[in-house]
């Protein structure tokens, strides 16, 4: 497994071991011991999701208001992503900023994020599989968001806007206000 920083504070970018031949592949998508060694985040996860997607999807950027934060480890079994985080901890020397990451069947990364970040993918291809285990349970009351159009954060979803499908629920979330975290 190979970890990489990212300009988010906490936030990995992982490249996990791949053994292929003609049968297909093998890779081990979490280690602990190992993740705890590499970041040195000590972390525990709860719950496993998973999530189909047509081309276009955007499902963001959510979080969980505390003290109902979640981590997540986020990775893609079919398909192609562009997957974004937003660093919303006012502590952060990243506080404000985004990273986002190609995810793919191909490239097998995964990424992890932090509690107290938002986070949103957009399907690149035809369908996307996506999978991603938590640290804490959901928790509606807790449920919250961003607009994924906030010119202030300037995230390149890498679609015309025309292309997308976005939920009612995200096209009505507020805009990034930094005096609210």
């Amino acid at each position: 497994m190979k970890v990489d920083k990212t300009p988010i504070k906490d936030c990995f970018l992982i490249t996990p071991e791949v053994y292929e031949d003609e049968r297909g592949y093998f890779c081990e998508t979490f280690h602990q011991e190992k993740f705890q060694a590499q970041t040195g985040i000590q972390t525990s996860f709860v719950q496993d999701n998973q999530s189909q997607s047509t081309k276009g999807v955007l499902r963001g950027l959510h979080f969980q208001k505390a003290p109902h934060q979640q981590a997540k480890l986020v990775r893609v079994v079919k398909g192609r992503v562009l997957d974004v985080v937003v660093d919303l901890r006012k502590d952060s020397p990243s506080f404000g900023q985004h990273y986002s990451a190609i995810l793919d069947q191909e490239n097998k990364q995964q990424l992890y994020i932090p509690r107290g970040c938002a986070h949103g993918f957009i399907t690149l291809s035809d369908s996307s599989i996506f999978a991603y285990k938590c640290d804490a349970f959901y928790n509606r009351e807790a449920d919250s968001g961003i607009r994924y159009d906030d010119a202030t954060l300037g995230i390149d979803w890498r679609l015309p806007k025309d292309e997308m499908i976005i939920s009612e629920k995200d096209q009505n979330l507020p805009y990034f206000d930094p005096t609210n975290f």
